[in-house]
Parts: structure tokens; C-alpha cells; sequence
């Protein structure tokens, strides 16, 4: 099941990392995404198996390209790096299949 428009209500401004260069990080363009956005602080892991503490989770459609270490803009301006990028498919059922993105 596809991530219901509805559920889409926050707007945030995505750079996807896309790696290092001499000079340091190479970012993307800056891509509006519309997702859920929970404001809630919990411990989650990164890629590398780090315990991190999350301020935010961004619920947004799998299509979603935010990679860890992206930057990301959220509604009230705050800035903040994605912790981690994780699929959330219902193999079938019938909830919403999402990517969740988890914020530092």
C-alpha cells in the first residue's frame, strides 16, 4: 500500500549525501519531500551499529532518497543530518509502506 497522501502534511528540504570528495562532503541539490514528521526524542542505531539519540522521525514515501548523513531542513527551520534511512514495507498488508527517517 502506497504512503497515503493525507499522512503527508510536513515539508522538508532533503540534500542527499552522495559522498566524499577532496574538499570534504558532496551534497545533492536540495529536494522538497512531504512526509509525517514526529518530533520525539529516542535511541536509535546507525548504519555502523552506533546507539544515537533521534530528535525527529520523518515518515515519507519509499521514493524517498535520504541517505544517512544528509541534511535536512525541517519546518521551523532547524537543521538537522539523517541518522539513518529505514524501509518499512507491510509485505502486503494493508498499512502503508513508508521510509522512516531518523534525525538527529
Amino acid at each position: 500500500m502506497r504512503f497515503p497522501r493525507f499522512l503527508q502534511r510536513h515539508a522538508v528540504m532533503v540534500e542527499p549525501y552522495l559522498g566524499v570528495s577532496s574538499v570534504g562532503d558532496v551534497f545533492g541539490p536540495a529536494v522538497e519531500v512531504r512526509g509525517l514528521l514526529e518530533q520525539k526524542t529516542r535511541l536509535v542505531r546507525s548504519p555502523a551499529g552506533e546507539e544515537v539519540t533521534s530528535s525527529s522521525t520523518l515518515r515519507a514515501p519509499l521514493e524517498t532518497v535520504a541517505p544517512a548523513k544528509s541534511r535536512v531542513r525541517l519546518p521551523d527551520g532547524r537543521r538537522t543530518t539523517v541518522i539513518a534511512a529505514v524501509r518499512q514495507d507491510g509485505g502486503g498488508l494493508p498499512v502503508p509502506d513508508h521510509l522512516e527517517v531518523q534525525l538527529q
